[in-house]
């Protein structure tokens, strides 16, 4: 778990298009990450 302020550790995830993006490719900028649940369930 991250406490406000905290670097996030580094990690890959694939985008819309199915290619690889990881945090370092935005190192030097801002970054808001935004995490909602599946449509159709609880949270």
């Amino acid at each position: 778990m991250l406490n406000e302020g905290e670097a996030a550790p580094p990690f890959s995830l694939p985008n819309q298009d199915g290619a690889k993006v990881s945090l370092s490719d935005f190192s030097g900028k801002n970054v808001v990450f935004w995490f909602y649940p599946r449509a159709s369930t609880p949270g």
